[in-house]
């Protein structure tokens, strides 16, 4: 994603610091959401300092690309972005997490500017200041208290920690981004505040392992408000939703205190929602990834968890063709899949990944064939689940907050769709609906993936 200039941190009429023409810096923006949020860190320090956005490589004074290693299909992606930013700038500056093993790229490009891994905010902005010396007395006050966001205004996501303290054998997050590490709580709510002051109604918190937060600070308390406030999945999630906004949760792993959420989600205080990568079912494979294996017990907390919240959506990615992946396993997962009536699903075919633990279990590989029938076959099972639950949804009003919108019409989301990975509502309105409102929808049909409704 080439970075438009944000509207909300553009110089007020364009004019540079004290007539000066402000450089130049165009930016790459790849990976996922946290991929997403140190993006529009990076972003706001360039404002903060002075510095525009622009679009064109050529007519910039440096091209950022913020890059994403996770699979060797995103590394592919990310080599692509660089040569195309090469290919007409002088001046490559990479970061991110593909940056954390930087021969891979100067192997393609041994003439790059500068390579630093995620998070490397600080490093970032040398590299920037090598390139091209900041604007004198450069106006602060154009960057908004909120920082720039990459999001439309009425949701952003807040990253609660970096790192992760897991060591899944598909996974090289922790080799890349390092262990666990969490923000204070203040710190949080702090940045939160300031968002919803900004007109934010949609927080989607995210991290590697949002369940685990806190774990590293031993739930230390830090002063919000002139109150403490420990660093703990159940107090975070619980002060957020005192801020009177939907808070949406990503990314949890399914430990037993997840179970203590679902009671906020009742009270109304955190949307009915979770994003829990479960990756597969069948235990023998679920061990091979070195993940949670017994999907009995698994199993029997959604049937709680939804007793107690019956309106909870709950979605999931898993992986099928891992290494070893027998026939029979693929069949439990499939009857998992169908027990678990899971709202959202999505499904990757397995990519061994360069420096992965599982690339050493000796384990058979799947032929592709073999993966596109299973990844099909699945797909093809969760798309009738999916069919089947929101068809169960038609003549209910539902809440909907607006994503965009036209004189008659809009699309939306509700309280158990996230943005851009789940499910749309399409809208007719008698009045004009405007992006961020929340509306009540009745809704009158259906299909695999959307709902089709009325504002009333």
């Amino acid at each position: 994603m080439i970075l438009d200039p944000p509207p909300s941190a553009a110089a007020p009429g364009g004019d540079a610091p004290r007539g000066a023409a402000a450089p130049k810096i165009a930016f790459v923006s790849l990976g996922c959401p946290k991929a997403l949020v140190d993006s529009e860190q990076i972003i706001s320090r360039l404002r903060a300092e002075g510095y525009e956005l622009t679009k064109s490589y050529d007519g910039a004074a440096a091209v950022i690309v913020n890059t994403c290693g996770f699979l060797d299909s995103a590394k592919a992606e990310s080599l692509a972005a660089i040569g195309a930013a090469a290919a007409e700038n002088g001046k490559i500056i990479v970061t991110g997490c593909m940056g954390a093993e930087p021969e891979s790229i100067e192997t393609r490009f041994p003439n790059i500017f500068s390579i630093t891994g995620p998070q490397a905010f600080e490093s970032v902005m040398q590299a920037v200041h090598a390139a091209v010396a900041p604007p004198h007395d450069p106006l602060f006050d154009l960057l908004p208290a909120q920082g720039v966001k990459l999001t439309p205004r009425h949701y952003a996501y807040l990253k609660i920690s970096e790192g992760c303290n897991n060591r899944c054998s598909f996974c090289i997050i922790p080799k890349l981004r390092g262990d666990l590490v969490s923000r204070p709580a203040a710190d949080i709510l702090r940045e939160a505040e300031k968002l919803v002051a900004a007109g934010v109604k949609e927080l989607l918190v995210i991290s590697q392992d949002t369940s685990a937060y806190g774990l590293d600070l031993r739930y230390a308390e830090s002063v919000f408000h002139d109150r403490a406030v420990r660093a703990k999945f159940i107090d975070l999630a619980r002060e957020l939703g005192s801020l009177g906004v939907w808070v949406r949760l990503h990314y949890v792993y399914p430990y037993p205190h997840v179970d203590d959420v679902i009671e906020l989600m009742t009270s109304g205080l955190v949307l009915p929602y979770l994003d829990i990568p479960f990756q597969h079912a069948s235990p023998s494979v679920l061990r091979a990834m070195k993940r949670p294996g017994d999907q009995e017990k698994t199993l029997e907390r959604i049937k709680r968890w939804r007793s107690i919240c019956p309106d909870l959506s709950i979605r999931s990615t898993f992986i099928v063709g891992f290494p070893g992946e027998t026939e029979a396993d693929f069949e439990f997962l499939m009857n998992w899949l169908g027990e678990a009536k899971l709202d959202r699903v999505g499904a990757f075919k397995y990519e061994p990944v360069e420096g992965a633990a599982a690339n050493g279990l000796g384990l058979p590989h799947i032929e592709p064939q073999t993966q596109d029938i299973r990844y099909r076959r699945f797909m093809e099972q969760a798309q009738a689940v999916s069919t089947r639950k929101l068809k169960d949804k038609v003549g209910k009003r539902l809440s909907v907050i607006v994503d965009e919108a036209s004189p008659r019409a809009a699309e939306g989301r509700t309280k158990g769709d996230a943005p851009e990975i789940d499910g749309k509502v399409h809208i007719v309105s008698r009045r004009p609906l405007r992006a961020g409102e929340i509306v009540s929808v009745k809704i009158e049909r259906s299909d695999a993936y959307d709902l089709y409704g009325t504002a009333v």
